[in-house]
């Protein structure tokens, strides 16, 4: 995998000292500052501490399969703002030279938030997710209209029963740690939430209305051709 992360702090110095830190406990593989310099902290084959207690598709050691890449942004906490072109153009330059490297599928390039839905935001709704996979790397989908109006009213905290247990089917075969128990309860709302952060950014509410659910149906389509053409 290949995790997305922003660094949550006042500056980008401050975010490399503590990721340097032995008593930090916490590291990554790249930084990548808002003017586009890019520093390597860790060597791609070695384990770094970024991605904490979490799960996708069915890995819970996401330390160990992953590549972790840090963002300088100040985040929701310290004001959270775009990230510079300068810099999206890093990343993406980054992760492309990431992926000649090593097999890295579109569907497990993520965020942090989409592995630990409840306890993480980064990089966050403002991250253009959509530039990323326009460049070659990650899943992107934008329904049609008369598809978004096909799947009806939303679902949200409270509802249950079958529309409700379809929507956690697909997010958990997407990747998303969840159970599937047909009630739309605490967890199912932080799951969508991370889903719309990454794929439904102009509306992160928790609620899974017309269009988050035929965003998710449609990247579930394109995932699965992927691996029936072998490419995952």
């Amino acid at each position: 995998m290949i995790v997305l992360h922003y660094t949550g702090m006042q500056t980008g110095e401050a975010a490399i000292a503590r990721l340097r830190d032995a008593e930090a406990r916490v590291s990554a593989h790249y930084v990548v500052e808002e003017d586009g310099r890019v520093f390597r902290l860790i060597s791609e084959e070695r384990r770094a501490w970024h991605a904490g207690k979490g799960s996708w598709q069915g890995e819970t050691d996401c330390n160990a399969a992953s590549i972790g890449i840090e963002i300088v942004n100040p985040g929701h906490e310290f004001g959270y703002r775009a990230f510079p072109e300068a810099q999206v153009q890093a990343v993406i330059a980054l992760v492309s030279d990431i992926r000649e490297r090593w097999t890295v599928p579109d569907w497990r390039i993520i965020g942090h938030s989409d592995l630990a839905p409840t306890r993480k935001e980064d990089p966050g709704e403002l991250f253009p997710w959509k530039d990323l996979a326009r460049a070659g790397h990650g899943l992107w989908f934008e329904p049609a209209p008369e598809r978004i109006a096909a799947l009806g009213p939303p679902l949200k905290p409270g509802d249950e029963g079958l529309g409700v247990h379809v929507l956690q089917s697909g997010l958990r075969r997407l990747g998303y740690g969840i159970e599937i128990t047909g009630r739309y309860d605490e967890l199912t709302a932080a799951v969508v939430t991370a889903f719309q952060r990454h794929w439904r950014q102009a509306s992160v509410d928790g609620v899974a209305d017309g269009e988050t659910r035929a965003r998710l149906v449609g990247l579930l389509q394109l995932a699965q051709a992927e691996s029936v053409t072998g490419v995952i």
